[in-house]
């Protein structure tokens, strides 16, 4: 994985990419919401928890191929 050094703070990268996916994610609610209030999407959490986890797993390989 690996870590940057930000004023002698050690940052992992998978935390940055973390951040970075759940910023991505608030986005991605605002067009979502309102197919869950009409009732399209059951279990909102689970969707919710399901869609960060592939948004981070596109993240991460994102970085892989553009940063090694």
């Amino acid at each position: 994985m690996g870590e940057l050094n930000i004023y002698g703070v050690y940052v992992p990268t998978l935390l940055i990419q973390s951040v970075f996916a759940y910023g991505l994610l608030r986005l991605v609610m605002l067009v979502t919401d309102p197919l869950i209030e009409k009732g399209w999407i059951p279990l909102p959490s689970i969707f919710y928890l399901c869609l960060y986890v592939i948004l981070l797993w596109l993240i991460h390989w994102g970085f892989i191929v553009c940063f090694v």
